[in-house]
């Protein structure tokens, strides 16, 4: 393979993750509307985020196990359409109770709604199950490209993938949300059905010759003993093991943020179903921008200034979204915000990729990701549990705005401890120490 261009196999694995994420964009829209049309507690919609992210707690580390023994593209597959699968019997549910179902279109501040029972339990356990699916695939795909990608490119790679991402998860996905939710209540989950469909057998269309030969451990296979080994392994890496907790507290501050986003845009925001679908897109452009000039920023100004670069603008923009009161501003916060956290993900995405031994690549990627994402069901649960007490004291407006005041003021303080962990000469050292 070139050393300068990306492989011809890297378009299918492009196209396949560009039609998955625009129908996770889609949903991105779709469910959490469809949750504040069931339920206008914060509390139980602060539970859906909990159920989604919560798989990432338990299965990342025997999801790691998987994506060794067994081939990647397999595993990627299988999970996408097992979330069609799971997707399109959730569309099938909401055609049936269409009647049963208030759609909100526009913002009703204090609108009271009653719940409904049987759809919200069905979005719950959805929502956990195509979060299962997420921990295998993803987990999968990460590890997939380093197969059919030289080490030189893998920074370009990631960087095109996250910029693919953020255009069609952020920028085409929530607008065709809108509109799709115009047409009818279900018809955003059978396109979301449809793109994990299609995404399946896009990587399926690519040629075995063309991808690398996965790494196998020589030793008996153990599930225990191998998830040990993972765990292990990046424990006894400081860096990635650093990093791992950094992003965990990343992680569980960013849920608190989102716990009750939707109720926020919606009732301080006075997003209507179209609107809440431009707001998003906010964050596209700035994940575009940060795909595209990520690598080139890296390379500029060095990896430990754009990590840091990214723990300092977070907070700041939730600080800020926490007294903002019109959409077009909360547009742009997310932007900025968006463009460094894609320029983090880019960053050490690739880090652990060049550094994790193949063979185990899988594995510690999953142990990573435990440690780093496996905080966000307690960060949803805190925010939703902070604004249900706090709606006994305060009022509801300010209620709404205390989880991105919280997300604000603990992310400073993480920043602060955190930056001399992730310098560029401490980034180099745990790369060297890797060759």
């Amino acid at each position: 393979m070139s050393t300068e261009r990306l492989p011809s196999s890297f378009r299918k694995v492009f196209a396949a993750g560009a039609l998955s994420n625009l129908g996770n964009g889609v949903a991105a829209v779709a469910y959490p509307w469809v949750a504040s049309s069931l339920t206008r507690s914060p509390l139980l919609l602060s539970l859906i985020g909990l159920m989604s992210t919560l798989p990432w707690l338990l299965f990342s580390l025997p999801a790691g196990v998987f994506i060794d023994r067994f081939p990647r593209r397999t595993v990627i597959v299988c999970t996408d359409i097992f979330r069609g699968v799971i997707t399109a019997i959730v569309a099938l549910a909401l055609l049936i109770e269409r009647s049963h179902l208030h759609l909100l279109t526009s913002h009703l501040v204090g609108v009271k709604i009653h719940t409904n029972v049987a759809l919200y339990s069905l979005l719950l356990v959805a929502s956990f199950l195509l979060s299962c699916g997420g921990v295998l695939g993803n987990g999968a795909s990460q590890t997939f490209v380093p197969m059919i990608v030289e080490g030189p490119l893998l920074e370009k790679a990631n960087g095109r993938l996250w910029s693919a991402e953020s255009v069609t998860e952020n920028f085409l996905g929530p607008p065709l949300a809108s509109l799709l939710l115009g047409l009818s209540v279900f018809a955003p989950l059978i396109f979301d059905a449809t793109s994990f469909f299609g995404s399946a057998g896009l990587l399926g269309l690519i040629a075995s010759s063309l991808i690398r030969s996965q790494a196998k451990s020589e030793s008996v296979p153990d599930f225990r003993r191998e998830i040990k080994e993972g765990l292990t392994w990046l424990w006894h890496n400081k860096f990635l093991r650093d990093l791992a907790i950094i992003l965990g507290f990343f992680n569980f501050i960013s849920s608190i943020f989102f716990s009750v986003f939707i109720l926020f845009a919606q009732e301080d925001l006075h997003t209507t179903v179209f609107t809440y679908g431009l707001l998003v897109t906010g964050a596209a452009v700035g994940g575009t921008l940060g795909g595209i000039f990520g690598p080139k920023l890296t390379k500029r100004i060095g990896r430990g200034k754009i990590l840091t670069f990214a723990l300092v603008v977070n907070p700041s923009m939730s600080l800020i979204m926490a007294f903002t009161t019109h959409w077009e501003i909360a547009w742009l916060l997310g932007v900025v915000e968006m463009f460094a956290a894609i320029c983090w993900n880019v960053v050490t995405v690739t880090l652990r990729q060049e550094i994790i031994p193949d063979h185990l690549l899988g594995r510690v990627n999953s142990a990573y990701r435990f440690f780093g994402l496996g905080t966000q069901p307690l960060g949803a649960l805190f925010g939703g549990g902070l604004v249900s007490i706090a709606l006994h004291y305060f009022s509801r407006t300010l209620s709404l705005r205390l989880p991105m005041l919280a997300a604000g003021i603990l992310g400073i303080f993480m920043a602060i401890f955190a930056s001399p962990h992730l310098t560029t000469a401490k980034i180099e050292a745990a790369r060297a120490v890797s060759k």
